[in-house]
């Protein structure tokens, strides 16, 4: 008889399964800020004999760092403090949108410690031509980062569109198709960084990865399974499960700026008509307003004052925006039942005006009762995440899977 299941992986052999105890460690180390051996022999199940010499190791790989005594009350010796080095191994983020780059460097503890972000106006300028002067943000990053005493370990790219295999299948607002982001960035990253060791490089869908940090970085508390929508010039969105994303079979899910609000309505740049971003997007919101878009934020910020001071228009343009966002939303809630609903980008500081309407529309429209008014099930997101440092985040986590990886050759970046 045949079977159908997975084929069982090669037993695990005495560095193996070291390997996996100094990951549970340094990650419990990580998550709790600052920890003592016997703190983290309580938290990880091993005995205190084990995980002492687990912690040597990872203070002689630099991975980690201790100091001061720590008084527990109890009788035995005080223990001193771990903390995760603020030295060594760094993951570098490049959100690449359609009118700026940010580049965010990262360390063990996923602090963003270089920050860099340039307003830039990509629509229509030749995808090798955007990741040129992309990779020539993130060169001087790393320059910044070495200062530092971090040492890059890989570069993640953060991007607007259907994104898998290296490639960006489609971004429309950026007018891309089938376009070999990674390579084309690591080349540019290499050529602007002579001498220097190659990078490797990955590349994720911005909401994704601003949907990460805001699981990892945000106010969330014990909310593990959201929906997180990004306004931008599109609407991005992405979704949580569990503390783990959910890409989909081919990795496209998410994709809630084209669900059709109206098969009759405007042209969208990815070739349907009606999509919820003609709607709620950056440009629709300001061409109902009546601003003027500059590519440099300065729309957004203007749309922000004049809706404080109440201009009709404006509160009219966001309102409306609102209601299509909360019919698109209710939809998926009643699909998906998540906990929450998260709005980052452009809708962060519009949710005085924003929410309301989007609120109203998931109070008559979710099926299961859930969501009711006071709820507090519709949040704005946290200014400690965005899709930069959620992509910096991602390249440290195969730090904290494997340690061992990364303990050496720590200055070579």
């Amino acid at each position: 008889m045949k079977s159908n299941l997975t084929p069982l992986g090669p037993k695990a052999d005495k560095d193996t399964v070291r390997r996996s105890n100094l990951s549970l460690v340094l990650r419990a180390v990580r998550d709790e800020g600052e920890a003592t051996r016997a703190g983290v022999a309580a938290r990880v199940g091993l005995t205190r004999a084990a995980v002492s010499s687990l912690v040597e190791q990872l203070l002689d790989s630099g991975l980690l760092t201790e100091s001061g005594k720590t008084f527990s009350g109890q009788a035995g010796r005080p223990g001193t403090t771990l903390k995760v080095a603020r030295t060594g191994p760094a993951g570098i983020g490049v959100e690449i949108n359609i009118d700026y780059v940010s580049v965010c460097v990262v360390d063990l503890a996923g602090t963003g410690r270089v920050r860099l972000t340039e307003h830039l106006d990509n629509r229509g300028a030749p995808p090798a031509e955007v990741l040129a002067r992309a990779a020539g943000i993130a060169a001087r990053t790393l320059e910044s980062a070495r200062e530092q005493e971090l040492f890059p370990v890989g570069v993640a790219l953060a991007l607007p569109g259907l994104v898998s295999g290296g490639l960006v299948r489609q971004a429309p607002n950026l007018g891309w198709n089938q376009v070999p982001a990674e390579d084309l960035f690591a080349a540019s990253l290499a050529a602007s960084r002579p001498g220097r060791e190659a990078l490797p490089v990955s590349s994720e869908n911005e909401a994704n990865l601003a949907a990460l940090a805001e699981l990892w970085f945000g106010g969330l508390g014990a909310v593990r399974s959201f929906l997180y929508l990004t306004g931008e010039i599109g609407v991005g969105g992405a979704l949580v499960v569990d503390g783990e994303l959910l890409r989909g079979a081919h990795g496209f899910a998410g994709e809630i700026g084209h669900v059709v609000v109206d098969a009759e309505g405007p042209a969208c740049r990815c070739g349907s008509r009606g999509c919820l971003e003609q709607y709620a997007g950056q440009a629709a919101l300001l061409r109902a307003a009546g601003i003027e878009e500059t590519g440099s934020g300065a729309g957004v910020t203007e749309l922000e004052r004049r809706a404080g001071a109440g201009d009709e228009r404006a509160l009219a343009a966001v309102a409306e925006a609102g209601r299509m966002l909360g019919r698109v939303l209710s939809g998926t809630v009643n699909l998906l039942d998540p906990d929450a609903v998260v709005l980052g980008g452009i809708y962060r500081n519009l949710m005085p005006w924003l929410s309301p309407p989007v609120d109203e529309e998931l109070i008559g429209r979710v099926v299961s009762g859930l969501w009711s008014p006071g709820s507090s099930r519709l949040r704005a997101s946290s200014v400690a995440g965005d899709a930069a440092r959620g992509a910096a985040a991602l390249v440290m986590t195969a730090v904290l899977a494997d340690p061992v990886a990364y303990a050496q050759d720590r200055a070579t970046g």
